[in-house]
């Protein structure tokens, strides 16, 4: 007994006490795909068998379905289920969730259950009772069609339910295997000649019958063409149309959802009452020319059409009017309605036309949804979503989008073959991508390709607060700096970082070549600048406007000017640029001052004065020796973390003695730069720096391979002569590129810093060289730095790859707020 299930559906068990429900569901589902009467009722009264609990198990059981069919997954509901009203529950369910209905039917001898049902301690009922659950199974078999299961399987009998395997059906709807590539063709209705025209323009080779008509289409490069529907009405040759793409579909070079306009066609063919308007007695007075062969065939095909499909892993959905993302990969008569008709507000326009809701700008889904239905005169990508139908039989044109290159191609209508009631639009209205507070509030769970996150509502509203009172215009604010994570600790004598143990960790994660960049101590800024000028801006590594407009326009301006040869170079109106502005002291005067001044000028006013008082007593004769010693220590170490601060602290008037040390050009319009190597973008920064030296400083560097111990130890004296000279240190980077992975395809860390000894002492304090404090330090713990540091990197480039492919703003935004919200995580903040 094979008994086949839709793959997402909810199962009805029924059957009588002791007819095997529970050792059926054990046998072929998983015990989380279970949702059991008797567990419910002892979840909710501590007692399986307390029959007065019953209704209370029941809503939960039903919710507990409910968030399970929303999330898509396959449930089961092991009751008896004998009652209409138990099922009539369970088919609400269902349908609230557009899934199908299915009962399987456990149907065995009344003498057997009863005789398992005594075998059983927790059974305390009469034989009555079983009697009764018979009669009402026996009832119940001829009602499951009327209540709504769309599937009913009844096995009669041990030896049936023993043998049964389930077997499960893909919906019709489910074409994910489908990978294309696809050309996605709008509304044609009826426009035969633009159709042969767009799909020659496509590449496409029309096939012709004995009568020289278009039979079928086939691409020399095995693409497949997607209809949106509407292929008929209004138009000179509907017949046309449908015998091209019918043969195309038939031979499997196509695919086709309906369109409202084959939904009536195909009623008044079956001889259902329509009204003839919309186009519609034109196609049947071309129709009553075919062979009447031919019109059944149409009758057949439309009959057949699936409302909508799910391709390419789920990464694009087709629907002739659009579908909202709990609708997709669904089966119901709403999903059908929606797919044909899309959703109205319930008014109408000035010309009598529905008000169409506009689901697309409140659109979040991460698959492409691609349809038609309302002309429009460019398509447009809204959310993710974007409408192909371009008015062709209104005199507009006929237009297709190429998946997955997202190209469009279009051919213009021969002629208006059919004055509009609504005029189509010479220009395309703005769409409305706005952001939406609850694309990022509470806690949240991101799939966002370089692996998954989740944000914790206390940490979204901690990022909102800076979002919303500091930050730059969020739709400018398309990338954040991730945080860097230092090297293992090192074992060098004295050392507490070194480069050895940075080159140990980048070449245990598989990296063969390196690139050592001198670290600016500066300020992080991450600049946005155009050929216009417009939407240019310079922000912090927490979104905020760096200085002020004040300052912050004259230094976009300047930057802008360097940059004019790179935008014509690399094609591109605007640039994002990762840079770190310097001196330090420039943007974290007050820190300095507050922070680390106080504590040197402290040290450097009471060590001398204790230091001369030991001198005294030592005159008089007693043993200070050994305190002496410690404070003429101390008093070393202080002048050495005064000396490490003040390396970093430089005077500056405005935009006078500040500089910008770029290091990597990130994006451009239309494409990430996250996969050029370093050489790459550190030739363009020097670009920059030619271009305006007073204003850009140079970033030092040397490339070693790390399988050449002479390359490592020249970088190592490289190092130490760059920290001896009063330098933070360096970052030590995959050379391939930021997107860099490993062998298993994870993100490798993009850079990890290895910063000076004498830095440090601005870290970790004064004394932290002391050999009993390294011993210390060296035990720190790195991981869930090197964990945040990897997640913020991976949702960075993740923004870049949606502000690359166009995304909306929101998708890009909710990554970047991800970013900031993950710097409210507790971590230790000297790493």
């Amino acid at each position: 007994m094979i008994l086949d299930v839709p793959e997402l559906s909810l199962v009805a068990l029924v059957g009588i006490s002791g007819s095997g429900k529970s050792t059926f569901a054990a046998r072929h589902w998983a015990p989380t795909q279970v949702l059991s009467s008797d567990f419910f009722r002892g979840l909710v009264a501590d007692d399986e068998n307390d029959q007065s609990a019953s209704s209370d198990a029941f809503d939960v059981l039903h919710y507990v379905a409910g968030k399970r069919l929303a999330a898509g997954r396959l449930t089961v509901v092991d009751a008896t289920n004998l009652q209409s009203h138990a099922r009539a529950g369970l088919v609400k369910v269902a349908r609230e969730h557009d899934v199908l209905p299915v009962a399987v039917v456990l149907d065995v001898p009344e003498s057997l259950a009863w005789e398992r049902t005594q075998g059983r301690t927790d059974r305390t009922f009469g034989r009555q009772v079983i009697t009764r659950m018979h009669r009402d199974l026996r009832r119940s078999l001829g009602q499951l069609a009327k209540e709504g299961f769309r599937k009913i399987h009844v096995l009669r009998g041990v030896d049936e339910i023993a043998a049964a395997e389930i077997r499960y059906e893909k919906l019709f709807n489910d074409l994910k295997g489908e990978h294309g590539p696809f050309d996605i063709i709008g509304d044609v209705h009826g426009c035969r000649a633009e159709l042969e025209a767009l799909l020659g323009k496509l590449g496409w080779h029309l096939v012709r019958d004995e009568r020289d008509r278009p039979v079928d289409a086939t691409h020399p490069e095995g693409r497949k063409a997607v209809f949106v529907g509407d292929l008929v009405d209004r138009g000179p040759d509907s017949p046309g149309v449908l015998r091209l793409v019918m043969g195309m579909v038939a031979a499997g070079h196509a695919i086709c959802v309906p369109g409202n306009h084959e939904q009536k066609l195909a009623r008044k063919l079956n001889g259902r009452n329509v009204q003839l308007t919309h186009g519609l007695p034109e196609t049947l007075e071309q129709l009553e020319a075919e062979d009447p062969a031919f019109v059944a065939e149409v009758r057949v095909f439309i009959d057949g059409l699936v409302s909508h499909y799910v391709l390419d892993d789920g990464n694009l959905v087709v629907a002739h009017a659009g579908l909202k993302e709990a609708y997709h990969g669904r089966a119901s008569g709403r999903v059908r309605s929606f797919a044909l008709y899309g959703e109205t507000t319930g008014e109408t326009d000035e010309y009598g036309l529905p008000v169409r809701y506009p689901w697309a700008r409140e659109y979040r889904g991460s698959a492409a949804v691609v349809y038609g239905h309302v002309p429009t005169p460019v398509p447009e990508w809204i959310n993710n979503t974007i409408c192909l139908d371009t008015g062709c039989v209104f005199g507009g044109a006929l237009t297709a989008l190429r998946w997955p290159s997202r190209e469009l191609v279009a051919v213009p209508a021969a002629k208006e073959y059919y004055a509009p009631v609504r005029p189509l639009l010479t220009t395309p209205a703005k769409p409305d991508q706005g952001l939406d507070i609850a694309d990022v509030t509470g806690r949240r769970h991101i799939d966002y390709g370089y692996g998954q996150t989740t944000v914790p509502a206390e940490n979204a509203a901690a990022a909102l607060e800076v979002m919303g009172r500091f930050s730059v215009d969020p739709e400018t604010l398309v990338w954040l700096p991730p945080t860097m994570a230092p090297c293992t600790s090192s074992t060098v004598e004295g050392y507490l970082e070194h480069p050895s143990s940075a080159f140990a960790d980048l070449r245990a994660a598989g990296v063969e070549r390196v690139v050592c960049e001198e670290k600016h101590m500066g300020s992080r800024a991450v600049v946005r600048v155009s050929v216009s000028g417009t939407g240019d801006a310079v922000w912090t590594r927490t979104g905020r406007p760096f200085f002020g407009p004040e300052l912050d326009e004259p230094l976009l301006a300047r930057i802008r000017a360097a940059a004019a040869p790179l935008f014509a170079e690399l094609e591109t109106g605007w640039l994002l640029l990762d840079t770190e502005l310097l001196p330090w002291s420039a943007k974290a005067g007050s820190l300095i001052r507050d922070q680390y001044a106080g504590v040197g000028a402290a040290g450097r006013a009471a060590l001398p004065a204790a230091l001369t008082v030991l001198e005294r007593v030592a005159g008089r004769g007693l043993d200070v020796g050994e305190l002496r010693d410690r404070l003429e220590l101390r008093a070393t170490e202080i002048e050495g973390y005064s000396a490490a601060y003040r390396a970093y602290v430089k005077p500056t008037d405005g935009l006078t003695g500040v500089t910008l040390a770029p290091f990597a050009v990130l994006a451009g319009a239309g494409v990430s730069y996250a996969k050029r190597d370093h050489d790459w973008h550190l030739a363009l920064a020097d670009r920059l720096v030619a271009a305006d030296p007073e204003l850009f400083t140079p970033t030092r560097r040397m490339i070693v391979d790390l399988d050449d111990p002479a390359a490592e130890a020249a970088a190592t004296e490289w190092w130490l002569t760059l920290t001896a000279a009063g330098g933070e240190g360096m970052v030590v980077k995959p050379w391939a590129g930021l997107a860099r992975t490993d062998a298993k395809g994870r993100l490798v860390q993009p850079g990890v810093k290895c910063r000076g000894r004498e830095y440090l002492r601005i870290i970790y304090g004064p004394e932290y060289t002391r050999p009993e404090q390294l011993d210390q330090l060296r035990r720190r713990n790195l991981g869930r730095k090197r964990s945040l540091a990897l997640r913020e990197h991976g949702l960075g480039l993740a923004a870049l790859d949606r502000l690359a492919e166009g995304a909306p703003a929101w998708r890009v935004h909710e990554l970047v707020f991800a970013i900031l919200a993950a710097e409210s995580e507790p971590v230790d903040p000297r790493l």
